[in-house]
């Protein structure tokens, strides 16, 4: 089969930063669902593991998490999937990526695509979506009931990316008050589009920006960008006894003890922890996709794809990789095309 990879860790520009190969089709084990993809996107993960750092893969290191396909083959463990039945899902970090013509995946992480979907619209959404769903609902710990929420807020920073887009969304389904940073007209609008109630620059004082616009401390901080540069202005401005999640490691040492006087809680969300580690909740994942899709097909959610590059190879991934690092973009990216691959 078809696959994009990699053998040396190398910035985008580089001719072998990412490259075509022929490998084989792997086979699912007991549990696992072989998927023929027609679909797949990037995230920040994606280029994070492909940026130089030391190192060589003898075997082609295959790349991608986000993908929309079609079952080929289960294992003989499976239960909830059978061939021919279409299926969306984020993948596992452990295991080799999405950017091949078919892929291996647990089934207990993967679910039925959205109905209303296209197979590139419905593999815009598995990574940012579980990352938003689990960092507000299960980190953060907020209610999905509306009427619980009537009187709290929460601030997205980092609101028109590709888990910005989708947070908002589920925040607003949640019966939120969403103030979202962006800081160009086009990511206002986007997030605005989105369901934001406000937005504010993550360029200039928080605390300043809310007070103008009269609106009281959030309750919650979904941090999507930046968590060291933004730390302070966070402690600064978020409600006695709040949380505040992060889905961003830092760079430099933070003061943690600013989170006492407040007493704020502080968690960090990394999607891939349940798959990574065999978890005993790991199916909630696919509990989570399959809810998701439901909000889908009610028209109650829509996907963030934004743009989509044809056709699959390293040539077009390279493309969308180097638009990602690009740091402007809004939204996600999509890579289809499978049917062209020659």
């Amino acid at each position: 089969m078809k696959a994009v990879g990699l053998h040396h860790y190398l910035p985008i520009e580089k001719d072998e930063s990412l490259v075509d190969e022929t490998v084989n089709k792997p086979a699912p084990g007991e549990r696992d669902i072989l998927v023929k993809i027609r679909a797949v996107s990037v995230n920040p993960v994606d280029t994070k593991v492909r940026g130089p750092k030391e190192g060589e893969e003898e075997e082609l290191k295959i790349l991608g998490w986000d993908a929309a396909g079609v079952v080929e083959e289960t294992g003989s463990g499976v239960t909830m999937f059978k061939p021919g039945d279409e299926v969306y899902y984020a993948g596992s970090i452990a295991r080799q990526g999405t950017n091949s013509e078919y892929h291996v995946v647990d089934e207990r992480i993967a679910a039925f695509k959205p109905d209303r979907l296209t197979f590139e619209q419905a593999a815009a959404m598995p990574l940012t979506g579980l990352t938003a769903w689990e960092g507000m609902f299960e980190r953060l710990g907020i209610s999905r009931d509306a009427e619980a929420n009537a009187s709290k807020s929460i601030l997205i920073i980092g609101a028109a990316g590709g888990v910005g887009s989708i947070a908002i969304q589920l925040a607003k389904w949640a019966g939120l008050r969403v103030i979202g940073t962006a800081s160009r007209p086009e990511t206002e609008k986007w997030a605005r589009d989105n369901g934001a109630d406000e937005t504010i620059s993550h360029y200039e004082s928080f605390k300043k920006q809310l007070e103008e616009k009269g609106l009281d401390q959030p309750d919650y901080i979904f941090c999507l960008n930046s968590t060291d540069q933004h730390w302070e202005a966070m402690m600064e401005v978020i409600a006695p006894q709040g949380k505040i999640c992060s889905i961003v490691e830092t760079g430099t040492p933070v003061n943690i003890s600013l989170l006492q006087q407040k007493s704020v809680t502080f968690v960090m969300e990394f999607m891939f922890t349940k798959a990574l580690f065999g978890t005993k909740d790991m199916q909630t994942q696919h509990e989570i996709l399959t809810e998701m899709a439901k909000l889908f097909d009610e028209q109650k959610l829509t996907s963030t794809l934004t743009e989509t590059i044809e056709p699959f190879n390293a040539l077009s991934l390279k493309k969308a990789h180097e638009k990602l690092e690009s740091g402007k973009t809004i939204g996600k990216i999509v890579v289809s095309g499978f049917d062209q691959i020659t």
